[in-house]
């Protein structure tokens, strides 16, 4: 029995000898690996444009103001097929309407509200693909004015239906760069670039081309200007042999 004990003793030191020792090996020669960040960019222009703006009246009488705000939603719809612009591309959304009341005050302190009348609010929006027409015509919207019509008009927005090609277009870009990179740093270290061992996508951006738009973690997405710059990085890790 002491034999026995004494041969099973000795194997669980010979094996526990071979883990620490093949241990020690393993962090004494850690795997060789590269690491790496490609860069993928590629300037584009966008092929839709979202335009919104709005006109209002003002009365005393609700139906007064609702016919004046119909009269002006003609007089801006037929301004706006007169420059070419489809029809079925104006939105006209649904009516706004509020109260318009003064406060009143007696040594400072509020005693109640007058009414002075109603407002209501037409908003519309454009979207086409016909970008260059719909530029021009929210640069002379004020036009409008000598019809009567007081059209307030915000900046347009810019967008690219294509960005899903782009996007693998762009990844495909990043992940050569950064392949280019490993193979460089391997040459130098006088090695060779050995298996794929990892890739991870970065956030992808898009910023005005020529703009100095900061990036952001989480991913800029740029909708004010007509001609963007989109990017992407790809990190991979290659094995070394």
């Amino acid at each position: 029995m002491k034999h026995i004990s004494a041969i099973i003793f000795g194997a669980a030191i010979v094996i526990a000898a071979y883990f620490l020792g093949n241990a020690y090996i393993q962090r004494a020669n850690p795997p060789q690996m590269i690491s790496v960040t490609g860069l993928g960019n590629e300037n584009f222009t966008s092929d839709l444009i979202v335009w919104e703006g709005q006109f209002s009246t003002n009365s005393t009488n609700l139906k007064t103001a609702f016919d004046q705000l119909n009269q002006d939603k003609e007089i801006v719809r037929e301004y706006l097929t007169s420059k070419g612009i489809d029809p079925n591309s104006i939105i006209f959304n649904s009516v706004q309407t509020s109260e318009m009341r003064d406060n009143q005050y007696e040594n400072g302190n509020y005693v109640g509200s007058i009414f002075k009348g109603y407002q209501l609010i037409q908003t519309l929006k454009i979207e086409s693909e016909d970008v260059a027409l719909i530029e021009g015509v929210s640069r002379e919207i004020t036009e409008l004015l000598n019809k009567g019509v007081q059209f307030n008009s915000s900046p347009p927005r810019y967008y690219y239906t294509k960005l899903a090609d782009l996007k693998i277009e762009m990844i495909s870009k990043a992940t050569e760069d950064a392949r280019i990179r490993a193979e460089k740093i391997a040459e130098n270290a006088g090695s060779n670039l050995g298996d794929l061992v990892s890739a991870n996508m970065g956030v992808f951006q898009i910023t005005g081309q020529n703009s100095g738009e900061d990036y952001s973690w989480g991913g800029a997405y740029n909708t004010s200007s007509k001609n963007k710059t989109a990017s992407i990085t790809m990190r991979l890790e290659y094995k070394v042999k």
